[in-house]
């Protein structure tokens, strides 16, 4: 099966990585960015275009949400099989008269960071099952972590992903703005933030909580907020401290 990659960004560059360690042969990456479908040719022998989408019967398009419809007009064989990776977009974003379907896998992607692709959960989703066979089939090559989702699931599936990740790595970095303030070397807090996210490997992460709002510790709470001098700190501190006791109901 002939397989292509529209996009040149994170997602594009890992499917390409994962399939080449997987020997799965790559056609064509094809984008706009020529410098980096440049080095992802380069990095995995694949033949790139800026120009010309090269006839394929599988295409992934791995873009930024916002651009998919646009580029998905790209494709005009209509006997191919289209799947964008996205978590928060249907099947039905997809432009054209080909078969439509999504592949989506669950992980935070950086090109600069290596990743262990037999952990990453993959979601899948078509038009019907032949095609639905195809890209589970495709995707247990890479990961035991397989699964059927509609639409509707998915979009469950990406905004549970977004408060588990998104989130959690903006409250990183603000954290460090406050040990940047205080001269503290950020590097002292990863063990703290390594043991908390090992530990909801083994416990529920409801039963994990720990610290002053869980406590209901007043003078600490107190103490916090008169500590710190940023509004936008300040504002998260407090929503953050409220959520906590109230799952709590203290």
């Amino acid at each position: 099966m002939k397989i292509a990659i529209l996009g040149s960004g994170n997602v594009a560059y890992h499917l390409a990585k994962m399939f080449k360690e997987k020997n799965i042969p790559i056609s064509q990456i094809f984008g706009r960015n020529e410098k980096d479908l440049q080095e992802i040719s380069e990095q995995f022998e694949i033949p790139f275009s800026t120009t010309e989408l090269a006839d394929a019967e599988l295409y992934f398009i791995a873009v930024n949400d916002d651009a998919v419809a646009a580029i998905s007009k790209n494709i005009k064989n209509q006997n191919s099989l289209v799947a964008h990776t996205s978590g928060s977009l249907p099947k039905e974003i997809l432009e054209g008269n080909y078969r439509k379907a999504s592949f989506y896998p669950l992980q935070t992607f950086s090109k600069s960071k290596m990743l262990q692709y037999s952990e990453i959960p993959f979601f899948v989703e078509a038009e019907n099952e032949a095609d639905s066979q195809i890209l589970e089939n495709l995707a247990l090559k890479i990961s035991e972590k397989v699964m059927k989702s509609d639409y509707e699931k998915r979009k469950y599936i990406h905004l549970t992903a977004v408060f588990a990740c998104n989130f959690v790595n903006h409250l990183f970095a603000r954290a460090k703005e406050i040990s940047d303030s205080q001269h503290i070397p950020f590097d002292y807090f990863l063990p703290l933030i390594k043991e908390t996210t090992l530990k909801i490997e083994k416990i529920e992460p409801k039963l994990a909580q720990t610290g002053p709002a869980i406590r209901n510790d007043e003078k600490i709470l107190q103490l916090h907020e008169a500590l710190i001098t940023e509004e936008e700190h300040l504002k998260i501190y407090q929503v953050m401290n409220e959520s906590i006791k109230k799952m709590y109901e203290l």
